[in-house]
């Protein structure tokens, strides 16, 4: 499940939903870092893009980080990411190649365990077996989601880009709908069915996993969400993790850095796990000897790091 999460983490569309779980007593804490040079600031912001609208508002670190910052660069752009034409350009490319179809490729146990999860959220199980694995993860997760309170109407990422919008802040992205799309659909079936089976195997906790891994972000616990997510990814499914996480991030350094390089002040709003681990942002930023500080300014100095 952890690892379904994550990779809605990065692909997941937003869908309305109603109602919200009761507020959490402690206030989030940012996974928020900045990169500095002697005239320009590039801010790294860890999102997950199913919160709730307890979540807000957002800590102060953020606030400022966004005040100070003359454009807003996410994973993509919002002006692609709103193109009406994407939640059917994505379900086209799940239904390619028909021969990995969800209900061509898993055994007859796991189809029966995901189409009794999927009864129970109100999704036909028939109809969703024709797409690839990955996309039945995603509406798994994402509908689990909704039933518990989370929302990508109230992901980070969402509420940044309206708000950039509302503030006449130029935004843009890292990366194509296209190379996201790719990315995912280039994962290996196996791990893909791997991480479903898990999803729907004996004792495993759809909902307190979710919330486990929510409960990570919202404390800005580095070492938590790198144990929960990254390491458990790159453990049991390392193709899929070199796809949707190393490589992803080799391709955004040189675009950092070049950020970095300009005069203006930029926030960057990614998925949590690009930022976390040896293979993350923050670390590969590092080693390449530039000056990186987290920003956290309700965080004691260990989970500051």
């Amino acid at each position: 499940m952890r690892r379904l999460v994550l990779a809605v983490a990065s692909f997941v569309l937003a869908i309305p939903m109603a109602g919200s779980a009761p507020a959490p007593v402690d206030a989030p804490r940012p996974l928020l870092w900045k990169v500095s040079d002697a005239d320009s600031s590039v801010y790294l912001l860890g999102s997950f893009h199913l919160l709730k609208k307890s979540d807000y508002p957002v800590p102060a670190d953020v606030d400022r980080a966004f005040e100070d910052a003359e454009r807003v660069v996410f994973e993509v752009a919002p002006a692609e990411l709103h193109d009406p034409s994407v939640p059917m350009k994505m379900a086209q490319r799940a239904l390619q190649p028909g021969d990995a179809a969800f209900a061509k490729v898993a055994s007859p146990q796991v189809a029966a365990k995901v189409n009794d999860e999927l009864a129970k959220l109100g999704i036909p199980g028939a109809q969703l077996g024709q797409f690839e694995p990955w996309m039945v993860s995603i509406t798994l997760v994402t509908v689990l989601g909704q039933k518990l309170g989370y929302s990508g109407e109230d992901g980070l990422d969402r509420h940044l880009m309206l708000r950039a919008e509302k503030a006449g802040k130029p935004t843009g992205g890292l990366e194509s709908i296209d190379a996201q799309l790719d990315a995912m659909d280039a994962t290996p079936v196996s791990e893909q069915l791997a991480s479903i089976e898990e999803s729907v195997s004996a004792g495993y906790d759809m909902p307190a996993r979710l919330d486990e891994l929510h409960r990570a972000w919202r404390g800005g616990d580095v070492a938590a969400l790198e144990r929960l997510a990254v390491e458990e990814m790159r453990a049991k499914t390392p193709e899929t993790y070199r796809r949707l996480n190393v490589a992803r991030n080799q391709a955004w350094l040189p675009k950092l850095q070049a950020m970095l390089a300009g005069r203006d002040d930029v926030l960057v709003v990614v998925g949590a796990m690009h930022l976390v681990g040896r293979d993350g942002l923050v670390a590969q930023l590092q080693s390449r000897g530039l000056r990186v500080e987290r920003v956290c300014t309700g965080c004691d100095a260990g989970a500051a790091r």
